[in-house]
């Protein structure tokens, strides 16, 4: 449903019959209410925080006149160039077969490269963004339901005491939900977001009306001059001022959700003014009433209103918070598939839409971080000080990325791609040094988590090629091992064998093994290889290739894309389609179990190879990861030193 994105493509027709234009009008209307639930809800509640931090706490400066329009001028400009030209404008036309995100970036980063990631510093930064992900997962469900639920101190200090509780409560019951998917409440968080973005442009319009020249903040001087006459204190504030793009990332992530023109039709016509309205509103009140510091946003409405409010925001950031976790399972599941992450729990809890899954040991992993956060920072305006670090690294990451892509995908000229580039990189460094002055107040924390993360990732992935690596060295030739299967004069027994090997080229040492053990074979004997490659997903008619080697012997390769969890059975059913039937209830699966020891040996740190090896030894089995009957499993160990 996702117009293609590529430079240079077709023009869609300039004029549509009636009944087409209204039947595409309605998808993508509902596309953009869609898109209002999940793509807009981490940036949609940065109004219940972001001003607030730039004037309080440690960072803040005082409320004048003056400041509060130079603020609001960064904030528009901010909001308009890094979400509107940079997100909006250019980087959602990077498209991977109509998905985004950083993967997607990596993937077309790599055309040039025949499909391989390329090598070097563009591939550690493209992992480390990745991993700053998910530190930005970790703190939004965090922040923006502790933000939410502090609205009740405004109403009466008597409820102080339970904001805490109240925000541990909300978020276990979000984690705890996890495992019924987001299909069935789905349909209700369009709506929901809707009214939100509505009461925030009602609330903003409100206070505008009684201080309208507030919006003179729109004029860049103001912004300029503050930067000019504030000196660090200035420079620093801008970390607050950032907190209002936070969540520009997702709408790239989710891209392949709603399609680009959904999202950005929900953007101009819904969440941006909305967005500029509530924070020029806050301003307004400012001006107006200084002393609302500690709380702009809830300072908006009378004491009557403050409840519902509160309820209202809460359900948001519910919302908001629901997205980023989703975003995390993907992410998750694209680096399994990639190589960059052990097998995990992927459990789909649709059956309609492939996309949505749940992982297990991801969600009870950001729930604990959640609550860690929560309780070790106490207010959204302690956690502020955590939050901002990784996604400006994530967004600095994407510009240089998006910089090769313009180049190596697209074929533009560097006297184009170079300006552009340059851009970005002036706004995202500028913020990312502004939020580094964060980093001892808990900056830190998303740092060290993205840093475990990528360590943990890569570990992985050089320990999983060093054991191809050795596996392969051990395999015999296809054509030298069927040979000597008809010398042998090999006794076969009825019954179905599937051997699982990463090498289609060689026949896997467990073969082997069972070969020269058991002096006998199965009737028919099929070498599966399932590939990973670096699309989205991959077509069911270009999934598959079968290809009968003789004796009995049948390759079957399966190509996945990196969204796709492969499922064995369903790929040995899928071979009636090229004449190769294999009855279920007479397969037997030989899968190989290493016993893996780490060695002094050079290629790898030892450290990193004591680390794959603990992560091997507490990964999902193979077994459970594809689908594979239990009690038609047979595993064979063999030892293995890295």
């Amino acid at each position: 449903m996702t117009e293609s994105t590529s430079p240079g493509g077709a023009n869609p027709p300039a004029e549509l019959p009636h009944s087409d234009a209204h039947s595409t009008g309605t998808a993508l209307t509902g596309l953009m209410l869609g898109a209002l639930g999940v793509v807009y809800g981490d940036i949609g509640t940065s109004p219940l925080y972001a001003l607030k931090i730039c004037f309080s706490g440690a960072i803040g400066v005082t409320p004048t006149e003056s400041n509060i329009l130079g603020i609001l001028s960064l904030v528009f400009w901010s909001v308009t160039f890094v979400v509107g030209v940079k997100y909006l404008f250019f980087v959602l036309r990077a498209d991977n077969h109509g998905e985004g995100g950083i993967l997607a970036l990596l993937a077309l980063a790599s055309r040039r490269h025949n499909g391989r990631p390329p090598p070097g510093p563009i591939l550690t930064l493209c992992l480390f963004a990745a991993a700053m992900l998910f530190g930005d997962g970790m703190i939004t469900p965090a922040i923006s339901v502790l933000s939410a639920v502090e609205g009740l101190s405004i109403a009466t200090h008597r409820l102080e005491p339970i904001v805490l509780p109240l925000t541990t409560v909300i978020l276990c019951i979000l984690f705890m939900a996890q495992k019924n998917g987001t299909g069935n409440i789905g349909r209700w968080f369009g709506p929901i977001m809707l009214i939100w973005f509505v009461t925030l442009a009602v609330m903003g319009l409100v206070q505008i009306s009684e201080c309208p020249h507030v919006l003179r903040a729109i004029n860049p001087w103001y912004a300029v001059r503050f930067l000019l006459t504030s000196g660090v204190g200035g420079y620093v504030v801008l970390g607050g001022v950032f907190l209002c793009i936070t969540g520009a990332e997702a709408l790239y992530a989710d891209m392949g959700h709603f399609g680009r023109p959904a999202i950005q039709a929900g953007w101009y016509g819904l969440v941006m003014p909305s967005l500029l309205l509530n924070y020029f509103g806050q301003g307004a009140l400012l001006i107006l009433h200084p002393e609302s510091r500690e709380s702009p946003f809830y300072s908006m409405v009378p004491h009557w209103g403050l409840y519902p409010l509160v309820a209202l925001a809460t359900m948001a950031t519910i919302i908001a918070s629901q997205a980023l976790i989703s975003g995390a399972f993907s992410l998750n599941s694209q680096a399994i598939q990639l190589g960059y992450c052990p097998r995990l729990t992927v459990m789909h809890t649709s059956r309609e839409r492939e996309g949505q899954i749940y992982i297990p040991e991801v969600n009870w992993t950001l729930m604990i971080c959640c609550l860690g956060l929560v309780w070790g920072f106490k207010s959204s305006e302690n956690l502020a000080s955590a939050y901002g670090v990784a996604v400006t690294g994530d967004m600095v990451a994407t510009s240089i990325i998006f910089y090769i892509v313009m180049r190596r995908a697209w074929g533009w000229s560097r006297w184009k791609a170079v300006p552009i580039t340059l851009c970005f990189l002036i706004v995202d460094v500028t913020f990312l040094g502004a939020n580094l002055f964060k980093f001892f107040e808990g900056g830190w924390v998303p740092l060290l988590m993205a840093f475990l993360i990528f360590t943990l990732m890569t570990a992985w992935k050089d320990g999983r090629k060093r054991l191809a690596a050795h596996i392969a060295s051990k395999a015999m030739p296809l054509d030298e091992f069927l040979k000597q299967v008809t010398e042998k004069k090999t006794v076969r027994v009825p019954g179905t064998a599937v051997f699982m090997t990463a090498n289609p080229r060689g026949a896997p040492p467990i073969l082997v093994h069972h070969w020269q053990r058991d002096s006998a074979l199965h009737e028919m004997v099929v070498l599966l290889s399932i590939v990973s490659e670096h699309i989205p997903a991959v077509p069911a008619k270009h999934r598959m290739e079968v290809k009968p080697l003789g004796q009995g012997f049948h390759q079957v390769i399966a190509r996945y894309g990196y969204m796709q969890t492969p499922n064995v059975p369903l790929i040995l059913k899928m071979c009636s389609f090229f004449d190769l039937e294999i009855g279920q209830e007479k397969v037997t699966y030989y899968l190989g179990r290493e016993h893996l020891i780490p060695s002094a040996s050079e290629g790898m740190s030892y450290y990193r190879k004591a680390l794959f090896v603990l992560i091997s030894r507490n990964t999902r089995s193979a077994t459970a990861y594809f689908g594979i009957p239990l009690d038609q499993v047979e595993e064979l160990g063999m030892q293995v030193e890295l």
